[in-house]
């Protein structure tokens, strides 16, 4: 089903992020619902996610993609040996791909790019090797470019994904300790030149202690960093 209010993009605690689109394609990038202490536990996800996107294999990242997934119907899209990981898990339908690559998710083009983390799953049998963590670029007709960073160092060659692929809008973590801060966050700001910015994995674990209050304050009086709470939808265009 169709939505006439354009691209939306909802926050649900930590880093799990749903996108959905004018033409009713829904995207949850990086589930983790049933132990995230953000998650709004009043928040119905659409009964139908064509896709989920997996940035990386840490727990906080992919716990539910197996529950979402049987529940909505939902194709995981991650890098080629994480999408293999969540399959022997039960993932019925998946997508694996590399950084570079870009793959049509219906109206969606998403294009895997770098990320400066690790990326390891940890499961009863210990740690696996599931491929190296990831952001995506996602471009929709009618919309501006969206790019999730996915958990990430700063680095470099986000002047490359700036050069490439125009990001307007651009999902960023700030809290610190496992991923950049505030004052990195805000120099890939200025490498990627976005003017909208969406913070997130702030303030859900102790050491996560990265504040949009900071962030905002380290960057140029153009950029708006949206002060968004769980569970409520930002029209992007």
């Amino acid at each position: 089903m169709s939505s006439p209010q354009g691209t939306r993009i909802t926050w649900l605690g930590h880093a799990t992020v749903l996108v959905q689109t004018a033409k009713g394609t829904n995207i949850l990038i990086d589930p983790f619902i049933e132990q995230n202490p953000k998650y709004p536990k009043d928040y119905a996800l659409p009964t139908k996610i064509q896709y989920m996107l997996l940035t990386h294999g840490h727990g906080d990242h992919i716990s539910d993609a197996l529950p979402v997934a049987a529940r909505h119907g939902s194709t995981a899209v991650a890098v080629y040996e994480l999408a293999s990981y969540v399959a022997a898990k039960g993932v019925a339908n998946t997508i694996g791909m590399n950084l570079g690559g870009t793959v049509e998710l219906d109206d969606v083009a998403a294009t895997m790019v770098e990320a400066k983390h690790s990326a390891g799953a940890q499961d009863e049998k210990g740690t696996h090797y599931v491929g190296v963590a990831a952001g995506f670029v996602l471009s929709i007709p009618g919309s501006p470019v969206i790019y999730h960073a996915g958990d990430t160092a700063v680095f470099g060659d986000m002047k490359l994904i700036a050069e490439l692929y125009h990001p307007e809008v651009a999902i960023l973590p700030i809290g610190r300790h496992f991923t950049m801060g505030p004052r990195e966050a805000a120099m890939a700001v200025r490498l990627l030149g976005v003017k909208t910015v969406l913070p997130l994995h702030y303030g859900t674990f102790p050491q996560l202690t990265g504040t949009p209050d900071e962030f905002a304050a380290l960057l140029d009086a153009g950029v708006q960093v949206v002060r968004w709470s769980p569970g409520h939808a930002i029209p992007i265009g």
